[in-house]
This record gives C-alpha cells, structure tokens and sequence, in this order.
C-alpha cells in the first residue's frame, strides 16, 4: 500500500516563496513518475509539475519559470520549490504517484 504525506504548505506574500514536500512509503518510490496537482476552491484539480523516475521534468505554462520539481529517491521524498509566489496560486497541493495514489494535500495561500 503506497502512502504519500505532503508538508510544507503554509501564508506566504505575492513574491514569496515555498518549499513542498511529499514523503512516499510502501512501494518502490524510483520506479514511478511523480506528479503535483492543485485545487483552488470552486476549481478542478489542475496539474503542476511532473518529474519521471529518470529525471524529466513538465510543467504548466502557469508555473514554468517559477516551480521547480525534484525527487530525491534515497529519500523517498518528492520536492516543489515554488518561487515568486502569485495569488493565484493559492490553492490546495497534491502529490501523485502513477501508481494511481495521492495524498491528503497542503494548502498554499498566496495574499498580503
């Protein structure tokens, strides 16, 4: 059973920035591809980043330039730094394994 637990969400100012984490457990984490999506409240669930078990990265044309993706599968933990922060990017973050699971979420808010 695949268990994955996201940290790290938090108030940041527009400019801000923001580390999350996803710490994965119960599968080999180095063989799947990794995924951050986000709900923003009376929004659907909209994809963020990707990072694949060799290293290749994808991102919304929303974050590209400002989001970065990284795993680290010693660690079995799935980074997004999230730099200069924009309102709309409030939203709740979810981790995603293409073995199908997500976690529970953590809430950014983005506002002065």
């Amino acid at each position: 059973q695949v268990q994955l637990v996201e940290s790290g969400g938090g108030l940041v100012q527009p400019g801000g920035s923001l580390r999350l984490s996803c710490q994965a457990s119960g599968s080999p984490f180095s063989l799947h591809t990794m995924d951050w999506y986000r709900q923003a409240p009376r929004n659907k669930r909209e994809f963020v980043a990707q990072i694949s078990w060799g290293g290749t990265t994808l991102y919304a044309d929303s974050v590209k330039g400002r989001f970065t993706i990284s795993r680290d599968d010693t660690k079995r933990t799935l980074i997004l730094q999230m730099d200069n922060l924009k309102p709309e990017d409030t939203a709740v973050y979810y981790c995603h394994s293409t073995s199908g699971h997500w976690g529970q979420g953590t809430l950014v808010t983005v506002s002065s």
